[in-house]
Protein backbone atom coordinates (compact mmCIF):
# COMPACT_ATOMS: atom_id res chain seq x y z
CA UNK A 1 0.00 0.00 0.00
CA UNK A 2 2.87 2.40 0.77
CA UNK A 3 4.03 2.28 -2.87
CA UNK A 4 0.86 4.18 -3.82
CA UNK A 5 2.22 7.22 -2.01
CA UNK A 6 5.80 7.10 -3.29
CA UNK A 7 6.95 9.68 -5.82
CA UNK A 8 9.17 8.61 -8.73
CA UNK A 9 10.81 10.79 -11.39
CA UNK A 10 8.39 11.44 -14.26
CA UNK A 11 5.26 10.67 -12.25
CA UNK A 12 2.11 12.50 -13.24
CA UNK A 13 -0.60 13.16 -10.66
CA UNK A 14 -0.08 14.64 -7.19
CA UNK A 15 3.14 14.24 -5.18
CA UNK A 16 3.04 11.19 -2.92
CA UNK A 17 2.28 12.87 0.43
CA UNK A 18 -0.57 14.95 -1.05
CA UNK A 19 -2.27 11.86 -2.42
CA UNK A 20 -3.17 10.62 1.08
CA UNK A 21 -5.43 13.50 2.11
CA UNK A 22 -7.12 13.64 -1.31
CA UNK A 23 -7.80 9.90 -1.24
CA UNK A 24 -9.38 10.21 2.22
CA UNK A 25 -11.98 12.58 0.73
CA UNK A 26 -12.74 10.17 -2.13
CA UNK A 27 -12.97 7.24 0.29
CA UNK A 28 -15.52 8.98 2.50
CA UNK A 29 -17.57 10.20 -0.45
CA UNK A 30 -17.76 6.73 -1.97
CA UNK A 31 -18.46 5.12 1.38
CA UNK A 32 -21.35 7.47 2.12
CA UNK A 33 -22.99 6.96 -1.28
CA UNK A 34 -22.62 3.17 -1.17
CA UNK A 35 -23.47 2.81 2.53
CA UNK A 36 -26.64 4.81 2.08
CA UNK A 37 -27.93 2.58 -0.70
CA UNK A 38 -27.10 -0.64 1.13
CA UNK A 39 -28.33 0.36 4.56
CA UNK A 40 -31.64 1.25 2.94
CA UNK A 41 -31.74 -2.07 1.05
CA UNK A 42 -31.71 -4.05 4.28
CA UNK A 43 -34.44 -1.79 5.67
CA UNK A 44 -36.86 -2.14 2.74
CA UNK A 45 -39.07 -4.83 4.35
CA UNK A 46 -39.25 -2.77 7.56
CA UNK A 47 -40.02 0.44 5.66
CA UNK A 48 -42.72 -1.33 3.65
CA UNK A 49 -44.48 -2.28 6.89
CA UNK A 50 -44.01 1.09 8.61
CA UNK A 51 -45.17 3.10 5.59
CA UNK A 52 -47.89 0.55 4.72
CA UNK A 53 -46.83 0.09 1.09
CA UNK A 54 -46.38 -2.98 -1.11
CA UNK A 55 -42.92 -4.48 -1.85
CA UNK A 56 -43.34 -3.57 -5.54
CA UNK A 57 -43.57 0.11 -4.47
CA UNK A 58 -41.04 0.19 -1.64
CA UNK A 59 -38.22 -0.81 -4.03
CA UNK A 60 -38.55 2.69 -5.49
CA UNK A 61 -36.91 4.07 -2.34
CA UNK A 62 -33.80 2.37 -3.69
CA UNK A 63 -34.57 2.61 -7.38
CA UNK A 64 -35.30 6.34 -7.46
CA UNK A 65 -31.95 7.06 -5.81
CA UNK A 66 -30.21 5.03 -8.50
CA UNK A 67 -32.42 6.22 -11.34
CA UNK A 68 -31.86 9.93 -10.69
CA UNK A 69 -28.18 9.19 -10.47
CA UNK A 70 -28.16 7.29 -13.74
CA UNK A 71 -30.07 10.09 -15.48
CA UNK A 72 -27.62 12.78 -14.38
CA UNK A 73 -24.18 11.11 -14.27
CA UNK A 74 -23.22 11.96 -17.86
CA UNK A 75 -24.37 15.54 -17.41
CA UNK A 76 -22.38 15.96 -14.21
CA UNK A 77 -19.25 14.46 -15.76
CA UNK A 78 -19.44 17.00 -18.61
CA UNK A 79 -20.37 19.83 -16.24
CA UNK A 80 -17.24 19.11 -14.18
CA UNK A 81 -15.16 20.27 -17.15
CA UNK A 82 -16.90 23.65 -16.97
CA UNK A 83 -16.81 24.28 -13.20
CA UNK A 84 -13.91 21.85 -12.33
CA UNK A 85 -14.13 18.48 -10.64
CA UNK A 86 -13.20 19.91 -7.25
CA UNK A 87 -16.19 22.26 -7.11
CA UNK A 88 -18.59 19.64 -8.43
CA UNK A 89 -17.48 17.10 -5.82
CA UNK A 90 -17.91 19.58 -2.97
CA UNK A 91 -21.32 20.69 -4.27
CA UNK A 92 -22.45 17.09 -4.61
CA UNK A 93 -21.52 16.25 -1.04
CA UNK A 94 -23.37 19.36 0.21
CA UNK A 95 -26.57 18.36 -1.60
CA UNK A 96 -26.23 14.75 -0.44
CA UNK A 97 -25.91 15.70 3.24
CA UNK A 98 -28.80 18.18 3.05
CA UNK A 99 -31.10 15.64 1.39
CA UNK A 100 -30.11 13.04 4.00
CA UNK A 101 -31.45 15.37 6.68
CA UNK A 102 -34.71 15.67 4.73
CA UNK A 103 -35.04 11.88 4.49
CA UNK A 104 -34.46 11.54 8.23
CA UNK A 105 -37.17 14.04 9.11
CA UNK A 106 -40.01 12.95 6.81
CA UNK A 107 -42.56 10.19 7.47
CA UNK A 108 -44.46 10.53 4.18
CA UNK A 109 -43.66 8.12 1.33
CA UNK A 110 -43.96 10.72 -1.43
CA UNK A 111 -41.78 13.25 0.40
CA UNK A 112 -39.28 10.51 1.15
CA UNK A 113 -39.04 9.78 -2.57
CA UNK A 114 -38.41 13.47 -3.28
CA UNK A 115 -35.55 13.66 -0.77
CA UNK A 116 -34.16 10.38 -2.11
CA UNK A 117 -34.12 11.91 -5.58
CA UNK A 118 -32.08 14.84 -4.28
CA UNK A 119 -29.77 12.41 -2.52
CA UNK A 120 -29.31 10.65 -5.85
CA UNK A 121 -28.33 13.94 -7.49
CA UNK A 122 -25.72 14.64 -4.84
CA UNK A 123 -24.30 11.14 -5.03
CA UNK A 124 -24.22 11.32 -8.84
CA UNK A 125 -22.21 14.54 -8.76
CA UNK A 126 -19.56 12.80 -6.65
CA UNK A 127 -19.59 9.37 -8.30
CA UNK A 128 -19.57 10.74 -11.85
CA UNK A 129 -16.03 12.05 -11.40
CA UNK A 130 -14.69 9.74 -8.67
CA UNK A 131 -12.70 7.41 -10.98
CA UNK A 132 -11.29 10.36 -12.96
CA UNK A 133 -10.14 11.98 -9.71
CA UNK A 134 -8.16 8.82 -8.96
CA UNK A 135 -6.55 9.23 -12.36
CA UNK A 136 -5.85 12.90 -11.58
CA UNK A 137 -4.37 12.09 -8.16
CA UNK A 138 -2.29 8.98 -8.98
CA UNK A 139 0.40 8.44 -11.64
CA UNK A 140 -0.45 6.33 -14.65
CA UNK A 141 1.77 3.47 -13.55
CA UNK A 142 -0.46 2.96 -10.48
CA UNK A 143 -3.87 3.34 -12.14
CA UNK A 144 -4.94 -0.30 -11.74
CA UNK A 145 -3.87 -0.36 -8.10
CA UNK A 146 -5.60 2.96 -7.40
CA UNK A 147 -8.82 1.67 -8.94
CA UNK A 148 -8.39 -1.40 -6.77
CA UNK A 149 -8.60 0.93 -3.77
CA UNK A 150 -11.79 2.40 -5.21
CA UNK A 151 -13.31 -1.06 -5.61
CA UNK A 152 -12.16 -2.05 -2.12
CA UNK A 153 -13.79 1.06 -0.60
CA UNK A 154 -17.04 0.37 -2.44
CA UNK A 155 -16.88 -3.20 -1.16
CA UNK A 156 -16.34 -1.93 2.36
CA UNK A 157 -19.53 0.07 1.97
CA UNK A 158 -21.36 -3.01 0.73
CA UNK A 159 -19.89 -5.08 3.56
CA UNK A 160 -20.64 -2.69 6.39
CA UNK A 161 -23.84 -1.24 4.94
CA UNK A 162 -26.16 -4.17 5.66
CA UNK A 163 -24.58 -4.84 9.05
CA UNK A 164 -24.68 -1.19 10.06
CA UNK A 165 -28.22 -0.93 8.72
CA UNK A 166 -29.29 -3.98 10.69
CA UNK A 167 -27.64 -2.60 13.83
CA UNK A 168 -29.37 0.77 13.44
CA UNK A 169 -32.72 -0.95 12.90
CA UNK A 170 -32.15 -3.05 16.02
CA UNK A 171 -31.61 -0.03 18.29
CA UNK A 172 -33.40 2.84 16.50
CA UNK A 173 -35.79 3.60 13.63
CA UNK A 174 -34.99 3.65 9.94
CA UNK A 175 -34.76 7.51 9.80
CA UNK A 176 -31.40 7.21 11.56
CA UNK A 177 -30.04 5.44 8.48
CA UNK A 178 -30.16 8.85 6.80
CA UNK A 179 -29.32 11.05 9.77
CA UNK A 180 -25.87 9.46 10.08
CA UNK A 181 -24.82 11.10 6.81
CA UNK A 182 -25.24 14.68 8.02
CA UNK A 183 -22.28 15.22 10.40
CA UNK A 184 -19.93 13.12 8.26
CA UNK A 185 -20.95 15.07 5.16
CA UNK A 186 -20.11 18.38 6.82
CA UNK A 187 -16.62 17.15 7.75
CA UNK A 188 -15.95 15.80 4.24
CA UNK A 189 -16.95 19.12 2.63
CA UNK A 190 -14.53 21.04 4.85
CA UNK A 191 -11.67 18.63 4.12
CA UNK A 192 -12.37 18.47 0.37
CA UNK A 193 -12.19 22.25 0.10
CA UNK A 194 -8.61 22.08 1.39
CA UNK A 195 -7.10 19.03 -0.30
CA UNK A 196 -8.75 18.18 -3.63
CA UNK A 197 -6.54 19.18 -6.60
CA UNK A 198 -7.37 22.38 -8.44
CA UNK A 199 -7.56 22.60 -12.22
CA UNK A 200 -8.46 25.14 -14.86
CA UNK A 201 -12.06 25.00 -16.14
CA UNK A 202 -12.67 24.25 -19.78
CA UNK A 203 -13.63 27.15 -22.02
CA UNK A 204 -16.91 26.87 -23.90
CA UNK A 205 -20.51 26.29 -22.94
CA UNK A 206 -22.44 23.38 -21.45
CA UNK A 207 -24.83 21.27 -23.51
CA UNK A 208 -28.03 21.75 -21.48
CA UNK A 209 -30.26 20.28 -24.21
CA UNK A 210 -27.98 17.25 -24.45
CA UNK A 211 -28.22 16.82 -20.67
CA UNK A 212 -32.02 16.89 -20.87
CA UNK A 213 -32.09 14.39 -23.73
CA UNK A 214 -29.71 12.00 -21.95
CA UNK A 215 -31.85 12.15 -18.79
CA UNK A 216 -35.03 11.45 -20.79
CA UNK A 217 -33.32 8.60 -22.63
CA UNK A 218 -32.07 6.81 -19.52
CA UNK A 219 -35.05 7.58 -17.29
CA UNK A 220 -37.68 6.53 -19.82
CA UNK A 221 -36.12 3.12 -20.32
CA UNK A 222 -36.02 2.32 -16.59
CA UNK A 223 -39.51 3.66 -15.81
CA UNK A 224 -40.86 1.76 -18.83
CA UNK A 225 -39.91 -1.51 -17.17
CA UNK A 226 -41.64 -0.49 -13.95
CA UNK A 227 -44.80 0.35 -15.92
CA UNK A 228 -45.19 -3.33 -16.85
CA UNK A 229 -45.76 -4.09 -13.16
CA UNK A 230 -49.05 -2.19 -13.11
CA UNK A 231 -52.45 -2.86 -14.59
CA UNK A 232 -52.75 -1.32 -18.02
CA UNK A 233 -49.00 -0.77 -18.04
CA UNK A 234 -48.38 -2.16 -21.53
CA UNK A 235 -49.56 1.06 -23.16
CA UNK A 236 -47.46 3.18 -20.81
CA UNK A 237 -44.51 0.84 -21.36
CA UNK A 238 -44.79 1.23 -25.12
CA UNK A 239 -45.04 5.02 -24.90
CA UNK A 240 -42.05 5.30 -22.56
CA UNK A 241 -39.99 2.91 -24.66
CA UNK A 242 -40.68 4.98 -27.76
CA UNK A 243 -39.81 8.15 -25.85
CA UNK A 244 -36.56 6.59 -24.69
CA UNK A 245 -35.48 5.54 -28.17
CA UNK A 246 -36.53 8.89 -29.67
CA UNK A 247 -34.51 10.73 -27.02
CA UNK A 248 -31.53 8.47 -27.72
CA UNK A 249 -31.70 9.23 -31.45
CA UNK A 250 -31.96 12.98 -30.86
CA UNK A 251 -29.17 12.86 -28.27
CA UNK A 252 -26.73 11.03 -30.55
CA UNK A 253 -27.63 13.29 -33.47
CA UNK A 254 -26.91 16.37 -31.37
CA UNK A 255 -23.62 15.02 -30.00
CA UNK A 256 -22.29 14.64 -33.54
CA UNK A 257 -23.05 18.26 -34.45
CA UNK A 258 -22.15 20.56 -31.57
CA UNK A 259 -18.74 21.97 -30.62
CA UNK A 260 -18.79 20.94 -26.96
CA UNK A 261 -20.88 17.77 -26.76
CA UNK A 262 -22.02 16.31 -23.47
CA UNK A 263 -20.62 12.94 -24.59
CA UNK A 264 -17.87 13.15 -27.24
CA UNK A 265 -18.63 10.07 -29.31
CA UNK A 266 -15.02 9.64 -30.39
CA UNK A 267 -14.39 8.19 -26.96
CA UNK A 268 -16.04 4.98 -28.22
CA UNK A 269 -13.58 4.62 -31.09
CA UNK A 270 -11.64 2.36 -28.74
CA UNK A 271 -13.14 -1.12 -28.95
CA UNK A 272 -11.64 -2.00 -25.58
CA UNK A 273 -13.41 0.92 -23.91
CA UNK A 274 -16.70 0.11 -25.63
CA UNK A 275 -16.55 -3.54 -24.59
CA UNK A 276 -15.72 -2.59 -21.00
CA UNK A 277 -18.65 -0.18 -20.80
CA UNK A 278 -21.08 -2.71 -22.28
CA UNK A 279 -20.01 -5.56 -20.01
CA UNK A 280 -20.11 -3.31 -16.94
CA UNK A 281 -23.68 -2.23 -17.67
CA UNK A 282 -24.89 -5.81 -18.09
CA UNK A 283 -23.12 -7.03 -14.94
CA UNK A 284 -24.64 -4.32 -12.77
CA UNK A 285 -28.15 -5.22 -13.92
CA UNK A 286 -27.53 -8.55 -12.21
CA UNK A 287 -26.00 -6.94 -9.13
CA UNK A 288 -28.86 -4.45 -8.67
CA UNK A 289 -31.38 -7.26 -9.00
CA UNK A 290 -29.53 -9.57 -6.63
CA UNK A 291 -28.94 -7.10 -3.82
CA UNK A 292 -32.65 -6.31 -3.56
CA UNK A 293 -33.61 -9.98 -3.83
CA UNK A 294 -31.29 -11.02 -1.02
CA UNK A 295 -33.04 -8.72 1.48
CA UNK A 296 -36.32 -10.54 0.82
CA UNK A 297 -34.68 -13.97 0.49
CA UNK A 298 -32.96 -13.78 3.87
CA UNK A 299 -35.85 -12.18 5.76
CA UNK A 300 -39.12 -13.25 4.11
CA UNK A 301 -38.14 -16.67 2.72
CA UNK A 302 -35.56 -17.87 5.26
CA UNK A 303 -37.12 -16.00 8.19
CA UNK A 304 -34.05 -14.25 9.60
CA UNK A 305 -34.13 -10.92 11.43
CA UNK A 306 -32.77 -7.76 9.73
CA UNK A 307 -29.60 -7.97 11.83
CA UNK A 308 -28.90 -11.61 10.90
CA UNK A 309 -29.82 -10.91 7.27
CA UNK A 310 -27.30 -8.08 7.29
CA UNK A 311 -24.63 -10.50 8.47
CA UNK A 312 -25.49 -12.88 5.64
CA UNK A 313 -24.83 -10.08 3.14
CA UNK A 314 -21.36 -9.51 4.49
CA UNK A 315 -19.32 -12.37 2.91
CA UNK A 316 -19.91 -10.98 -0.59
CA UNK A 317 -18.34 -7.52 -0.13
CA UNK A 318 -15.75 -8.78 2.36
CA UNK A 319 -14.33 -11.08 -0.30
CA UNK A 320 -14.45 -8.21 -2.82
CA UNK A 321 -12.40 -6.12 -0.37
CA UNK A 322 -9.67 -8.75 -0.42
CA UNK A 323 -9.80 -9.70 -4.10
CA UNK A 324 -10.35 -6.33 -5.85
CA UNK A 325 -7.01 -4.70 -4.90
CA UNK A 326 -5.15 -7.87 -5.93
CA UNK A 327 -7.06 -8.00 -9.20
CA UNK A 328 -6.20 -4.34 -9.79
CA UNK A 329 -2.49 -5.04 -9.35
CA UNK A 330 -2.66 -8.06 -11.68
CA UNK A 331 -4.54 -5.94 -14.24
CA UNK A 332 -1.50 -3.63 -14.43
CA UNK A 333 0.54 -6.66 -15.58
CA UNK A 334 -1.78 -9.17 -17.27
CA UNK A 335 -4.72 -9.18 -19.70
CA UNK A 336 -7.52 -7.34 -17.83
CA UNK A 337 -10.24 -8.80 -20.06
CA UNK A 338 -9.19 -12.34 -19.22
CA UNK A 339 -9.15 -11.59 -15.50
CA UNK A 340 -12.59 -9.96 -15.70
CA UNK A 341 -14.03 -12.90 -17.64
CA UNK A 342 -12.74 -15.43 -15.13
CA UNK A 343 -14.38 -13.35 -12.43
CA UNK A 344 -17.71 -13.45 -14.25
CA UNK A 345 -17.53 -17.23 -14.35
CA UNK A 346 -17.24 -17.35 -10.56
CA UNK A 347 -20.03 -14.76 -10.23
CA UNK A 348 -22.39 -16.88 -12.34
CA UNK A 349 -21.71 -19.93 -10.16
CA UNK A 350 -22.27 -17.88 -7.01
CA UNK A 351 -25.61 -16.46 -8.18
CA UNK A 352 -26.77 -19.91 -9.27
CA UNK A 353 -25.94 -21.30 -5.83
CA UNK A 354 -28.03 -18.52 -4.20
CA UNK A 355 -30.94 -19.27 -6.52
CA UNK A 356 -30.83 -22.90 -5.36
CA UNK A 357 -31.28 -21.99 -1.67
CA UNK A 358 -34.42 -23.37 -0.03
CA UNK A 359 -36.28 -22.42 3.15
CA UNK A 360 -34.53 -25.15 5.16
CA UNK A 361 -30.98 -23.91 4.56
CA UNK A 362 -28.93 -23.09 7.66
CA UNK A 363 -26.36 -20.32 8.01
CA UNK A 364 -23.39 -22.62 7.33
CA UNK A 365 -24.97 -23.61 4.02
CA UNK A 366 -25.61 -19.98 3.08
CA UNK A 367 -22.43 -17.99 3.75
CA UNK A 368 -20.19 -19.61 1.13
CA UNK A 369 -22.61 -18.69 -1.67
CA UNK A 370 -22.39 -14.87 -1.40
CA UNK A 371 -18.64 -15.30 -0.76
CA UNK A 372 -18.36 -17.02 -4.17
CA UNK A 373 -20.24 -14.08 -5.72
CA UNK A 374 -17.78 -11.72 -4.04
CA UNK A 375 -14.83 -13.62 -5.52
CA UNK A 376 -16.33 -13.23 -8.98
CA UNK A 377 -17.27 -9.57 -8.70
CA UNK A 378 -13.93 -8.71 -7.06
CA UNK A 379 -12.00 -10.31 -9.93
CA UNK A 380 -14.20 -8.54 -12.48
CA UNK A 381 -14.48 -4.97 -11.28
CA UNK A 382 -10.92 -3.56 -11.03
CA UNK A 383 -9.63 -5.06 -14.32
CA UNK A 384 -12.77 -4.01 -16.21
CA UNK A 385 -12.64 -0.47 -14.82
CA UNK A 386 -9.00 -0.23 -15.83
CA UNK A 387 -9.89 -1.33 -19.35
CA UNK A 388 -12.44 1.47 -19.62
CA UNK A 389 -10.44 4.31 -18.09
CA UNK A 390 -7.03 3.47 -19.55
CA UNK A 391 -8.35 3.43 -23.11
CA UNK A 392 -9.73 6.97 -23.04
CA UNK A 393 -7.52 9.99 -23.80
CA UNK A 394 -6.53 11.74 -20.60
CA UNK A 395 -8.30 14.91 -21.74
CA UNK A 396 -11.55 12.89 -21.70
CA UNK A 397 -10.92 11.11 -18.40
CA UNK A 398 -13.82 12.92 -16.69
CA UNK A 399 -16.14 11.81 -19.51
CA UNK A 400 -14.85 8.22 -19.29
CA UNK A 401 -15.48 8.34 -15.55
CA UNK A 402 -19.03 9.52 -16.26
CA UNK A 403 -19.56 6.68 -18.74
CA UNK A 404 -18.34 4.17 -16.16
CA UNK A 405 -20.60 5.57 -13.45
CA UNK A 406 -23.58 5.85 -15.81
CA UNK A 407 -23.50 2.27 -17.10
CA UNK A 408 -23.04 1.00 -13.55
CA UNK A 409 -25.89 3.01 -12.05
CA UNK A 410 -28.19 2.58 -15.06
CA UNK A 411 -27.60 -1.16 -14.92
CA UNK A 412 -28.36 -1.26 -11.19
CA UNK A 413 -31.54 0.76 -11.78
CA UNK A 414 -32.69 -1.64 -14.47
CA UNK A 415 -31.94 -4.55 -12.15
CA UNK A 416 -33.99 -3.06 -9.30
CA UNK A 417 -36.86 -2.21 -11.69
CA UNK A 418 -36.74 -5.77 -13.03
CA UNK A 419 -37.00 -7.07 -9.46
CA UNK A 420 -40.06 -4.91 -8.87
CA UNK A 421 -41.58 -6.28 -12.07
CA UNK A 422 -41.01 -9.89 -10.96
CA UNK A 423 -42.46 -9.15 -7.50
CA UNK A 424 -45.54 -7.53 -9.05
CA UNK A 425 -46.22 -10.64 -11.11
CA UNK A 426 -45.31 -13.01 -8.27
CA UNK A 427 -44.84 -11.60 -4.73
CA UNK A 428 -42.97 -14.81 -3.85
CA UNK A 429 -40.78 -14.68 -6.95
CA UNK A 430 -37.39 -14.20 -5.28
CA UNK A 431 -35.91 -17.37 -6.79
CA UNK A 432 -37.25 -16.51 -10.24
CA UNK A 433 -35.56 -13.11 -10.06
CA UNK A 434 -32.28 -14.70 -8.97
CA UNK A 435 -32.31 -17.10 -11.93
CA UNK A 436 -32.85 -14.10 -14.21
CA UNK A 437 -29.72 -12.63 -12.61
CA UNK A 438 -27.79 -15.80 -13.48
CA UNK A 439 -28.86 -15.44 -17.11
CA UNK A 440 -27.76 -11.81 -17.19
CA UNK A 441 -24.31 -12.69 -15.81
CA UNK A 442 -23.89 -15.43 -18.41
CA UNK A 443 -24.72 -12.88 -21.10
CA UNK A 444 -22.02 -10.58 -19.72
CA UNK A 445 -19.55 -13.47 -19.68
CA UNK A 446 -20.24 -14.20 -23.34
CA UNK A 447 -19.64 -10.56 -24.33
CA UNK A 448 -16.52 -10.33 -22.17
CA UNK A 449 -15.06 -13.48 -23.70
CA UNK A 450 -15.24 -11.94 -27.18
CA UNK A 451 -12.88 -9.13 -26.19
CA UNK A 452 -10.09 -11.28 -24.71
CA UNK A 453 -8.18 -11.73 -28.02
CA UNK A 454 -8.73 -8.05 -28.91
CA UNK A 455 -7.13 -6.96 -25.64
CA UNK A 456 -4.33 -9.51 -26.01
CA UNK A 457 -3.51 -8.31 -29.53
CA UNK A 458 -3.35 -4.62 -28.62
CA UNK A 459 -1.27 -5.37 -25.51
CA UNK A 460 1.24 -7.28 -27.64
CA UNK A 461 1.51 -4.25 -29.93
CA UNK A 462 2.02 -1.92 -26.95
CA UNK A 463 4.22 -4.27 -24.92
CA UNK A 464 2.74 -6.35 -22.11
CA UNK A 465 2.48 -4.39 -18.86
CA UNK A 466 3.05 -1.07 -20.63
CA UNK A 467 0.66 1.87 -20.73
CA UNK A 468 -1.88 1.96 -23.52
CA UNK A 469 -2.04 4.89 -25.96
CA UNK A 470 -4.99 6.24 -24.04
CA UNK A 471 -2.74 6.75 -21.05
CA UNK A 472 -0.04 8.61 -22.88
Amino acid sequence: MSRLFETRPGDDGLPGPQRRAAVIVLIFGTLMAVLDANMVNIALPTMARDLDIAPSRVVWITNLYQLVGAMSLLAFAAFSQVITRRRLYIGGMTVFATASLGCALTRDFEWLLLWRALQGLGAAAMLSIGPSLYRLIFPTRLLGSALGISAMVAALGYASGPSLGGLVLAIAGWPWLFALNVPIGIMVVLLAWRVLPKEAPRSGGFDFLGALLSALMLGSLVVAMDALAHEGGLLVFSALLMAGFASAWLFLRRQRRITHPLLPLEIFSSRRLSFAATVSGVVFVAQGLTFVCLSFLYQDVLGYSPLVAAGLFTPWPLVVMVVAPLAGRFADRFNPSLLASIGLGFAAMGLASLALLDAEADIADIVWRPALCGLGFGMFQSPNNRELLSNAPKSLSAIASGVLATVRTFGQSLGVALTGLVFAWDPQGVHVALWIGVGVILMALLISSWRIPITAATRREEGVGESSPGLK
